[in-house]
C-alpha cells in the first residue's frame, strides 16, 4: 500500500481513539489514513514478548463487555466484538483489597447485587452504607449520556456532578474505616487523590467493571489487530514507522502532516491522537490564541507508572482470574502518590495475563505502582522505543535493578513464594511510556480531573484551528471505555452526535433483532 497525497482525514497516532475514530469515519465513506511512529500499532494496547510470554502494557482488564453493556455496544458498532476473545474474571471477586497486617481478602463481586452481597458478608452491619453507595455509582453514571450509548446534554453543563469528592462521599457513607478503604482500593485505576479527585472519575471507572469484568486472551493487541482489520475492510489506511513532526498551517488551516522521513501528507481534517500540548507544538504555538496555548500547557498530567514485569518458571504459580489491589496502610489508600525512597511502593496491583490454551498455572505476572516523572530526572535526554533503539546507560539499568528488587520484597510479603516462580525479570518506567505512548511526563492517565476547579483540565474535540482535532485519553476520560468514547464524541464533533448515537444504536438493535 503506497501512502496518496491527499485524504479525506489524516489521523496522527494509532492509539485506541484514534483507531476508532478511523474506523467510524471510514464507513462513512470519507478516505482515512492513519500514521503511527511506532513499529506496533495501538498505543496502550500494545503488547511484547518474553520468554515466550505475552505482556499487556496497558490494559490488564476490561470492563462493560457482556452483551448489551456500553462498551459492548461501541464495539458491536465498530465490528471487533466478533474477533476478540475473552475470559470473564472471577465473578465472586475480580479485583481483590488487601493491606499489611490483615490476612483477610476483601472482594469486589461482579453485578451490583454481587458486589453487595460479598462486601456485607464482610461487613454485615454496613449494608445500608453499601447500598447508599452504589445507588450512587449508578446515579452518577447516568448523568453521562455517551457513557451510557444515549444522546442527551454534554455532561460538562452539569457542574455539580463535578464537584462532589470521592474519598469525602465515600467517607459519608460509612465510618467504618476499613470499609471506606476497601470502597477506595482500586483507585490506582484513575490515580485517585483525597483533595482532588472527583466522584465521578470513581463512579465511571468502577462501575463499568462491577457490570463484567474481562481480561483479553493473549494480550489487549488483539484489539488492535480487530481494529485494523475492520478499518482496512472499510477502505482505511494505516502506515506504522510514520512519525509525524510537524503540521503546516495557512490561514488557521491545516493542510499537510510532515513525517520524520520527509513525507507531507495532506488532508481536509486531521485528527491528533497524541498528547494535546505535543500537538500545539507541531501546529506551531503562533496559530492558537495564547489564552488557549497556556491553558493546555499548564494542564497537570496524572502520575507516571512503574511496571514490574515477571516471566514465571512453568507450573509453578497458579493463575490468578483476579487483580489484587494492595495498599500498605488502610488509612493511606488515597495519598499513595506521597511516598518516599523508603517506603515505596505503598500500594500496587497485581495482574496475570491469560493464554488461550492456558493451564491452572499462569506464565506472566505484572505488578503496577506509581512513580514520579522527576525520578527520570538524570535521563531525561535518552530516548528509546523497538522503532528507534537507544541505550539510557548503565546508571538507568541499576536504577531499575534496585527498583525491581524493592518491588519483589513487596510482592513476597503478599505472594511468599514469588520470587522462587520467578524464570526473568522485565520492568518499566515513566520513560517507557513517555516514549512508547508519547505521554505528558509518562502520565498514566492524561490529565488531572480535580473537582476543586472541574473546567481546568476540560479539553475539547475541537482545537482553535477550525480543522484540527483532538481525540484519546486527554479528553473527558481514561481506559478502554474512556478512550472509545473520546473517538465517538471526536467523531460526533465532525459528523453530528445524534445521527452517531443513532448509527450506533442501530447496529445494536439490528443484532437483538437478528438473535
Amino acid at each position: 500500500m503506497k501512502l496518496k497525497e491527499k485524504y479525506d482525514i489524516v489521523i496522527v497516532g494509532s492509539g485506541l481513539g484514534g483507531l476508532v475514530s478511523a474506523i467510524i469515519l471510514a464507513k462513512e465513506g470519507k478516505s482515512v489514513c492513519v500514521l503511527e511512529k511506532n513499529q506496533q500499532y495501538g498505543g496502550n494496547l500494545q503488547t511484547f514478548s518474553r520468554n515466550k510470554t505475552i505482556f499487556d502494557t496497558g490494559v490488564h482488564y476490561i470492563g462493560g463487555l457482556s452483551e448489551g453493556q456500553n462498551l459492548y455496544q461501541y464495539f458491536k458498532y465498530l465490528g471487533i466484538m466478533d474477533d476478540i476473545e475473552l475470559k470473564k474474571l472471577d465473578e465472586d471477586g475480580f479485583d481483590i483489597i488487601t493491606f499489611d497486617d490483615d490476612a483477610i481478602e476483601y472482594k469486589h463481586g461482579q453485578g451490583y447485587e454481587n458486589f453487595i452481597k460479598g462486601l456485607v458478608s464482610q461487613f454485615p452491619d454496613e449494608e445500608k452504607g453499601i447500598r447508599t453507595y452504589c445507588d450512587k455509582l449508578r446515579e452518577t453514571c447516568d448523568k453521562f449520556p455517551l457513557y451510557n450509548v444515549k444522546l442527551g446534554k454534554p455532561y460538562y453543563d452539569d457542574t455539580e456532578v463535578f464537584e462532589l469528592f470521592a474519598k469525602e462521599y465515600i467517607d459519608s457513607v460509612t465510618t467504618n474505616k476499613k470499609l471506606r478503604a476497601v470502597l477506595g482500593g482500586s483507585n490506582l485505576l484513575y490515580a485517585g487523590e483525597a483533595d482532588r479527585t472527583p466522584f465521578y472519575v470513581h463512579a465511571l471507572s468502577v462501575n463499568s467493571y462491577i457490570v463484567s469484568s474481562y481480561r483479553c486472551m493473549n494480550g489487549g493487541s488483539q484489539i488492535t489487530k480487530a481494529l485494523l482489520k475492520r478499518l482496512k475492510e472499510a477502505g482505511g489506511e494505516a502506515y506504522k514507522r510514520h512519525e509525524v513532526v510537524d503540521f503546516e498551517v495557512v490561514d488557521k488551516q491545516v493542510i499537510s502532516a510532515t513525517t520524520s522521513n520527509g513525507k507531507v501528507i495532506k488532508g481536509d481534517l486531521f485528527i491528533s491522537n497524541i498528547e494535546p500540548k505535543l500537538t500545539i507544538k507541531m501546529a506551531g504555538e503562533e496559530n492558537f490564541r495564547k489564552s488557549y496555548v497556556s491553558r493546555i500547557r499548564d494542564i497537570e498530567s496524572t502520575i507516571a507508572a512503574f511496571t514490574l514485569y515477571l516471566a514465571l518458571k512453568p507450573g509453578t504459580f497458579k493463575y490468578l482470574n483476579k487483580n489484587y489491589y494492595h495498599h500498605k496502610d488502610p488509612n493511606e489508600v488515597w495519598d499513595v502518590h506521597n511516598y518516599s525512597e523508603e517506603d515505596w511502593p505503598k500500594a500496587y496491583m497485581v495482574s496475570m495475563g491469560v493464554k488461550k490454551d492456558g493451564n491452572e498455572y499462569g506464565d506472566n505476572l505484572a505488578a503496577m505502582t506509581y512513580m514520579h516523572f522527576d525520578e527520570m530526572q538524570p535521563w531525561l535526554e535518552t530516548f528509546n522505543t523497538a522503532a528507534d533503539q537507544n541505550e539510557r546507560g548503565q546508571s538507568y539499568e541499576e536504577f531499575k535493578r534496585i527498583k525491581e528488587e524493592q518491588f519483589i520484597v513487596e510482592l513476597e510479603k503478599k505472594f511468599p513464594n514469588i520470587r522462587d516462580c520467578i524464570e526473568a525479570v522485565y520492568s518499566s518506567t515513566p520513560l517507557s511510556y513517555r516514549d512508547y505512548i508519547g505521554c505528558n511526563r509518562g502520565s498514566m492517565y492524561g490529565y488531572v480531573k480535580d473537582a476543586n476547579n472541574s473546567l481546568k483540565s476540560f479539553v475539547s474535540a475541537r482545537t482553535k484551528i477550525r480543522n484540527l482535532f483532538f481525540t484519546g485519553q486527554s479528553l473527558n476520560m481514561h481506559g478502554i471505555l474512556g478512550v472509545t468514547i473520546s473517538g465517538v464524541v471526536t467523531c460526533s464533533t465532525i459528523l453530528g452526535g445524534e445521527y452517531l448515537v443513532d448509527k450506533i444504536q442501530q447496529a445494536n438493535s439490528l443484532e437483538k433483532v437478528n438473535t
